[in-house]
């Protein structure tokens, strides 16, 4: 697994669908299935940590402006 925290919210997004991807492929197989998972499931909390400080920040220029 490759290291994701540098990465673009949109490169993660494009890394997990194609992790996603990969269990309708044929390349698909139930050994290495549990490993695809789990880095699937990393990459889609540190997306959603990534959006949720994304949208934080937003916010606080939101305010910014509103106050002028």
């Amino acid at each position: 697994m490759t290291k994701n925290n540098d990465s673009t919210i949109q490169e993660k997004i494009t890394t997990l669908d194609a992790l996603v991807a990969w269990f309708d492929s044929d390349d698909f197989t139930l050994e290495i299935a549990l490993d695809k998972f789990k880095e699937a499931e990393t990459l889609a909390e540190e997306i959603e940590r990534n959006l949720s400080s994304l949208k934080n920040d937003i916010e606080v220029v939101k305010q910014k402006f509103d106050q002028v």
